[in-house]
């Protein structure tokens, strides 16, 4: 089964290729810059110039292709490009896709899209994963969470850097996920017939509130965090004002993302049926324990290394 990745220079889109790469997949990267996505071929990857926002250069992208994962999602200062990308751009995507007869189109979305339909970046989304259902492809769509990473810059390096971390008034519960988990129950799927024509909810065994992240921080680093609380009312007048979130890009609209990702129901026994469904343990799982506490290891060892090349430097100077 040969591979065409969509968004494969992305958080989760470069794990989706180096995974598959791993797992003997021919695959192929459909991108706007060559430069920027070198790395991918550098791992094995084939690269296509395609653009989202170009739709004549998709079709081309498809010849040989028989499965196809989108795992990319714009972060737009302009709403005319968010429909550009994630509506018409997606459905020249989908085209294309039916007509090249593609196997399997593995679509990754949003969870609780349906609370937020008065942002259009959210509702575009749940158009495409209904275009997506009636083009007779066969699919499977992830409703995703939050990422790992993202709280690497969110939590990790303020606490590290004595800067203030955002949060809301409010005990937002997310059941974050790693990438890298993510992209295995990507693979899977084209593996597992009874994933067809599904959607699944995709994420982490335990829900984190902010206070329990930064706690963990804290921890770690051996300091105190700088917290500050944003009230949830203020946030919401804001989000409605703007009507798009563009994540990591300002406060406001981060902590907006973190309240369309919150879960308020016991979810354990709907993660341990998917993770039984897609064959996964929960101990290949990782924990944000884990994740958090391998970054501070490596980063304190690279710090170390730092003030060791500066103290032989000085030595070398003094000599």
């Amino acid at each position: 089964m040969s591979l065409l990745v969509i968004g494969g220079t992305g958080t989760l889109g470069r794990q989706i290729v180096l995974q598959a790469l791993t797992k003997g997949y021919p695959v192929r990267c459909l991108v706007r810059n060559f430069r920027k996505a070198n790395f991918l071929k550098e791992w094995g990857a084939e690269l296509i110039y395609g653009d989202l926002s170009v739709p004549e250069t998709i079709p081309l992208c498809f010849q040989g292709i028989t499965a196809v994962i989108d795992a990319s999602t714009s972060r737009p200062s302009d709403l005319d490009i968010v429909k550009t990308v994630d509506w018409d751009g997606k459905l020249a995507l989908i085209e294309a896709a039916k007509v090249a007869k593609i196997k399997r189109f593995i679509f990754c979305s949003t969870q609780n899209l349906e609370q937020f339909s008065n942002i259009p970046l959210m509702k575009m989304k749940q158009g495409i994963e209904v275009k997506i259902k009636q083009s007779q492809i066969p699919y499977t769509i992830f409703r995703l969470t939050g990422f790992y990473q993202g709280l690497i810059e969110q939590y990790a390096i303020p606490i590290l850097e004595n800067l203030p971390i955002w949060v809301t008034n409010e005990n937002t519960c997310v059941s974050y996920m790693d990438t890298q988990d993510i992209a295995k129950f990507c693979l899977k799927s084209l593996q597992l017939p009874e994933t067809e024509n599904k959607t699944f909810f995709l994420g982490g065994p335990k829900g984190w509130v902010s206070s329990e992240i930064i706690s963990l921080g804290e921890q770690l680093a051996g300091q105190s965090a700088k917290v500050n609380q944003i009230p949830l009312f203020f946030l919401k007048s804001v989000t409605q004002f703007l009507g798009f979130f563009e994540w990591g890009q300002n406060i406001s609209d981060r902590l907006a993302f973190v309240e369309i990702l919150n879960v308020e129901n016991d979810f354990s026994k709907s993660t341990f049926d998917l993770y039984k469904t897609f064959k996964v343990e929960t101990n290949e799982i990782t924990q944000l324990d884990d994740y958090f506490l391998e970054y501070f290891i490596r980063l304190l060892k690279r710090l170390r290394d730092i003030n060791f090349e500066d103290i032989q430097k000085q030595k070398n100077l003094i000599i």
